[in-house]
């Protein structure tokens, strides 16, 4: 499978500046670190509905809401393809720009939408992802009592961190999936019962998906384990997992950069000294150094659970994240 190659965050701002200039010269970019998109109201339209999504997971989550009563635009489907430092195309801007409704994730992770859509001026209603992620931990917080208050894990591995893959989170997809139908119904109201009925029906197959990680929970509750970058996150906190990683060896992954000599003999030896039961790994990103770390893996008999950043072939975002979520349980149960 290709790799993602990272760009790291440094190099980011600048690759986004040139997405701008390129993006139909729309507008300036700033340099700076920018505030969070507002989406434009939504309002009735003449003539067909037309979405676009940042990448397939949300093209898949807008495809189920939608039905055949709009059409639904990824821009990214190519597992080869980073959105993090993604430069839009002409093409890519002038689709942004003419969608009735956008869908991305928010949180810098494919910020040349929000690059886009500023440049627009906000005219075009789109929903974040990531902002939903507030209400999705409020959700959980109704069911789960104790979540709230619990105390950081000794090891400084906390629940409740923020991190921009939410497509890991069931509840903020369901949440997603809400706010599509709600938007949908402001574009196309003579449709706006049925875009409510399908969410309803989204939220209600995510079970299949917490229902797994409830029961990882309740089975392996603080079981360690590793990942090679932090794009499963939400899953192992859903799955109350202790994620061991060393955070400059994860954040090192993610950013593009070489891990430290000493972060990676420190994730080594978490599989050399049996300290965690299974290594989750984003076969996306591999290179020398998470290919090591996959065979010491391997070769200590430690399960590895393959995950991605991207939809692949044939699957809908449901299917996907249950068989990420079932894939766990299993190698969980197979090392204890």
């Amino acid at each position: 499978m290709s790799s993602i190659h990272r760009v790291s965050r440094t190099k980011l701002t600048a690759v986004l500046g040139l997405t701008c200039a390129a993006a139909l010269t729309l507008s300036a970019c700033s340099s700076s670190e920018p505030a969070a998109t507002e989406s434009a109201p939504a309002t009735a339209v003449d003539g067909p509905v037309t979405i676009v999504a940042s990448t397939n997971v949300w093209g898949s989550v807008a495809e189920a809401v939608a039905g055949d009563m709009a059409t639904v635009t990824s821009i990214i489907s190519d597992p080869s393809a980073d959105p993090h430092s993604y430069e839009a195309s002409p093409g890519d801007a002038a689709a942004v720009a003419e969608a009735s409704l956008v869908v991305y994730n928010g949180g810098g992770y494919d910020e040349f939408i929000e690059d886009i859509l500023r440049s627009e001026g906000q005219n075009v209603p789109s929903i974040a992802a990531f902002s939903l992620l507030e209400d999705s931990h409020d959700h959980e917080s109704e069911t789960t009592t104790e979540a709230a208050t619990e105390p950081a894990a000794e090891d400084g591995h906390e629940h409740g961190e923020v991190n921009e893959h939410v497509w890991y989170n069931a509840e903020v997809a369901a949440h997603t999936a809400e706010e599509i139908a709600e938007k949908l119904g402001q574009l196309d109201p003579d449709n706006a019962a049925q875009y409510t009925a399908n969410a309803e029906a989204f939220h209600e197959q995510a079970h299949a998906i917490t229902d797994v990680t409830d029961k990882i929970a309740a089975d392996f509750s603080n079981t360690p384990v590793a990942q090679t970058e932090p794009i499963a996150h939400y899953l192992i906190e859903e799955s109350d997992l202790d994620d061991r990683t060393p955070e400059d060896f994860k954040d090192a992954i993610e950013e593009g950069n070489d891990p430290s000599p000493a972060s990676i003999a420190a994730t080594r030896d978490l599989f050399t000294s049996d300290s965690v039961r299974a290594l989750i790994y984003n076969t996306q990103t591999e290179d020398a150094v998470t290919q090591d770390i996959r065979s010491t893996s391997e070769a200590a008999g430690i399960p590895v659970v393959e995950v991605t950043e991207t939809l692949p072939a044939g699957m809908t975002y449901i299917e996907w994240q249950t068989k990420a979520a079932t894939d766990l349980q299993a190698a969980l149960t197979t090392a204890s």
